[in-house]
């Protein structure tokens, strides 16, 4: 399997401007400027990298509990889980990526909280995207309802 994703960029990192446009359509020349990553706190001027990776992760991750749900005997109801990626300053100089926390709820009929929380244990180690940002340090607030 291959996914791609385009970005186009013009001129300086700072007042230039970019957009981004996944294979699925999903982004579709979706706006990528200093601005929209870094003073856009609402999202609404466009995108930026570390909110695709919280999506990516969040999405991988609440897929991957869900297989781990049903090799366990049972189907979630519901899971909602979101991911919050934090930028951090780097030794010597500019920015890294310095935590990710994934916030879960769920509600699985039939499952004990103990087993959910378990579950969700090894999703967050056993993702793909976990496993591609492993060098990132992560943590997970899950919240099981009964």
């Amino acid at each position: 399997m291959k996914r791609k994703a385009v970005a186009a960029w013009s001129g300086t990192g700072l007042e230039g401007a970019g957009s981004l446009t996944t294979q699925s359509g999903t982004l579709n020349n979706t706006p990528l400027t200093f601005k929209t990553r870094f003073t856009s706190e609402d999202g609404r001027a466009g995108t930026n990298p570390e909110e695709l990776i919280g999506a990516a992760h969040a999405g991988c991750f609440t897929m991957q509990l869900s297989f781990y749900i049903v090799e366990a005997g049972h189907t979630a109801d519901l899971l909602t889980t979101e991911a919050t990626v934090e930028v951090g300053p780097k030794e010597g100089g500019g920015f890294i990526l310095s935590n990710i926390h994934l916030d879960l709820t769920g509600k699985v009929t039939g499952m004990s909280a103990e087993k959910f929380y378990e579950l969700a244990e090894k999703a967050k180690s056993g993702c793909i995207i976990s496993h591609a940002l492993r060098s990132v340090p992560m943590t997970l607030h899950s919240h099981f309802e009964a």
